[in-house]
């Protein structure tokens, strides 16, 4: 047990009383193997989310592009760790395949407000998932990490012509030649 938990208490308040309270993993780990079993017995399949091998605070998310957007019918991998102070703290999340958005820049790191200072701790994985799965249909293009991206938003004609060809590329280029 950490020396920062109180025995028979779960979560106490750091000795400064700013940030998050400190979390016991024990506690952590409760917390996501419930947020786990939510996930899998959820109907909605648009958005997934699975441990990474045996590491409960590395996960490997998939969402579906939402219907009716330009990302309709395309899927995108993100990874989502986990911090000891969970769920008081956001998890941090990055996506492993490559999307052309607003507010994505070219590693993968996402400008969203859930992730940074409006993260609570009432949000869960699948609530992120369904926030992100949101952002790629209404970015905030007056914040963007991706400037090309955001100039092209407008014109969604466009737009779809260079995701679709990014996407296309990175997905050819994460697969091994079969030939």
């Amino acid at each position: 047990m950490s020396q920062n938990v109180a025995p028979q208490s779960t979560v106490s308040k750091n000795s400064t009383n700013q940030g998050p309270p400190f979390v016991d993993s024990n506690t952590v780990s409760k917390r996501l193997q419930g947020e786990l079993m939510r996930l899998m017995m959820n109907p909605n399949k648009e958005v997934s989310a699975f441990p990474e091998g045996d590491n409960l605070f590395k996960w490997i998310a998939t969402i579906q592009g939402p219907k009716e957007t330009v990302y309709e019918s395309l899927t995108y991998k993100l990874s989502l760790t986990f911090p000891s102070g969970y769920p008081y703290s956001p998890p941090t999340v990055k996506f492993i395949t490559e999307c052309f958005h607003p507010n994505v820049d070219l590693r993968g790191n996402i400008c969203l407000d859930i992730l940074a200072g409006r993260w609570s701790p009432l949000m869960d994985v699948h609530a992120l998932l369904i926030s992100l799965q949101s952002l790629l249909a209404e970015p905030n293009v007056s914040s963007p990490l991706n400037s090309e991206a955001a100039q092209l938003w407008p014109n969604q004609v466009a737009y779809k012509k260079q995701l679709l060809a990014l996407y296309d590329k990175a997905n050819r280029e994460d697969k091994p030649d079969t030939k």
